[in-house]
């Protein structure tokens, strides 16, 4: 029998505190804003690849253009609560990225809210633009097989 070592995804964490500004009357985070912190869970994903999302738009002349989401919510966050966001990537295919995460209370580890994004690269004028190829290869690289 042949052994193959098993490949575990590649998972940011990004940390947030609840702001007070980001609660509802009932004390709890607005929903919007869970879509905010999808965002900095995603930019973070792309700098532990040793890429930047900074760099893609400038120099390379692309972006991600988000085209869809999925959010379910699980359990409400309060006000000053540290909050872990991970991230991953699901898939990358041609000018479509897909990204799922999930966003845990940090003190009990109790899932919030978990979603998915997904993205199609566009170029300046906001047409759809292949993936340059360092960004592919990455990405290509940390999905699961």
């Amino acid at each position: 029998m042949i052994q193959t070592e098993e490949k575990k995804p590649v998972v940011s964490q990004s940390r947030v505190r609840v702001r007070y500004a980001e609660t509802d009357q009932m004390g709890v985070v607005y929903h919007a804003n869970y879509l905010v912190w999808f965002e900095i869970g995603r930019v973070d994903f792309i700098r532990t690849l040793g890429l930047d999302y900074r760099t893609m738009e400038r120099e390379d002349g692309v972006g991600i253009a988000v085209v869809d989401v999925s959010v379910r919510y699980k359990s409400p966050a309060r006000y000053d609560e540290e909050l872990v966001i991970e991230t991953r990537l699901l898939a990358a295919r041609g000018p479509v990225i897909k990204f799922a995460y999930r966003i845990v209370r940090s003190d009990d580890a109790v899932l919030l809210c978990e979603g998915e994004t997904v993205h199609v690269v566009v170029d300046r004028q906001m047409k759809k633009a292949p993936l340059p190829e360092k960004y592919a290869k990455r990405f290509t690289e940390v999905l699961i097989r």
